[in-house]
């Protein structure tokens, strides 16, 4: 029934601006609380919910839609949920009728999806948020076209964000609780470099998730699978000792961030020119800036509170993070690596981020709290501005953007 109820009673509703022609392009919502996408259209300055659409298995209970990822040829669109039966999975939906195409088998609470630019491979974070720690989760890596999930490669402890670049050759992946970026080659499906963003997760009895299994950041290196849920040793165990940096494909940069505090990087994003890496720091609250070529470290810059998502604009002009903690955006130039502005957020809990194709608008998502609904915001990346705003029910997470073909 409260399913129901919110679909009933979603409304479109905004704050209007001057007249203009309706964008062939659509945004794609997902919220966590009610198991339900929203398409939205931007309408004459307007945000108006186009459809409504439940998604899960488990009628009586939250499946959690938490990502949502449009496909490359914007023909179907993939959704990351974090419930199930007992683990989560990947949905593929039709973009036209949003009829299942298929659904993949992941891990424990996926986050967040990004596919490769030919559409064959979609990689999912598996967060794990409530497990025993430390430990390696794992990557699903799914084959798109009959929705198989080829392996659950094990990465680091909570791996939060993933990002293909836009050739198709790599994918980054940040690691919350083991404070880490890894870098893993598509064409081997293994990991062939990682670095400190952070001290680590501080974990119960003065220890860190640096401190993670030995054994497994070997196998994680090496692209050997391993089950996921398998035993981490004991706090005093000999293996207990932490990654080899020594190494090449763990080598670190000579100058990087500072590592006496957390960074926790919760998402990373890749410049349009695959030049650089942006990784959000949800604990260290900055934005960390990376070189992509030599994976070695550039500039660290202070965000608001609770830094969250992170990506860049199409055009590459800028890169906004959501501050989760502080009710706002930071808007930052992406040639100089300056705040050029902190923008108010109409809700508290602010979530993604997507973009107008052309880089005008930027779409960001914020929480809902208890009965109060979250909200879509549209600021105006001309005048940085928030130009309209949109509640939206049942705590919206995941936002993407769609295109007509």
């Amino acid at each position: 029934m409260f399913k129901q109820l919110l679909l009933a009673g979603l409304l479109a509703a905004g704050t209007p601006m001057a007249p203009a022609v309706e964008p062939e392009y659509r945004l794609v919502v997902v919220s966590e609380s009610g198991d339900i996408i929203t398409w939205i259209r931007v309408k004459d300055g307007r945000l108006e919910a186009e459809r409504v659409v439940p998604i899960g298995i488990m009628p009586a209970d939250i499946d959690g839609p938490h990502n949502v990822t449009v496909a490359p040829d914007n023909r179907s669109y993939y959704v990351s949920v974090a419930h199930g039966t007992p683990y989560g999975s990947l949905w593929r939906l039709d973009a036209f009728n949003d009829t299942l195409i298929g659904r993949a088998p992941v891990e424990f609470f996926p986050t967040t999806i990004s596919v490769t630019p030919d559409g064959d491979l979609a990689f999912v974070a598996n967060s794990d948020f409530y497990g025993d720690r430390p430990r390696v989760n794992p990557l699903s890596i799914v084959h798109t076209p009959t929705m198989t999930t080829i392996t659950n490669l094990p990465v680091c402890d909570m791996p939060h964000g993933v990002k293909v670049n836009h050739a198709g050759t790599s994918v980054y992946v940040s690691c919350m609780h083991s404070d880490e970026l890894l870098e893993l080659d598509i064409s081997t499906l293994s990991i062939v470099r990682r670095v400190k963003t952070g001290s680590g997760h501080a974990m119960p009895g003065g220890g860190h998730d640096l401190d993670a299994h030995k054994d497994y950041a070997a196998a994680a290196s090496s692209g050997a699978t391993a089950p996921a849920s398998a035993p981490t040793p004991a706090s005093g165990s000999s293996e207990h000792a932490g990654h080899d940096m020594s190494s090449t494909s763990m080598t670190g940069p000579k100058v990087g961030p500072d590592l006496s505090r957390e960074c926790a990087p919760t998402f990373v994003s890749v410049s349009p020119d695959d030049k650089m890496l942006y990784a959000a720091c949800n604990v260290g609250y900055t934005m960390q800036v990376w070189d992509a070529a030599t994976l070695t470290f550039i500039k660290e810059l202070p965000t608001g509170k609770g830094a969250y998502n992170v990506e860049p604009s199409p055009d590459g002009k800028f890169v906004i993070v959501t501050n989760k903690k502080d009710q706002s955006i930071s808007v930052f130039d992406a040639r100089a690596l300056t705040e050029v502005a902190r923008v108010p957020t109409t809700k508290k809990i602010v979530h993604g981020i997507a973009y107008s194709p052309d880089s005008k608008l930027a779409f960001i998502t914020q929480e809902s709290i208890g009965a109060d609904p979250g909200a879509v915001d549209m600021i105006d990346l001309g005048t940085l501005k928030n130009v309209a705003t949109l509640p939206v029910p049942a705590q919206p997470t995941g936002i993407s953007t769609w295109r007509k073909p």
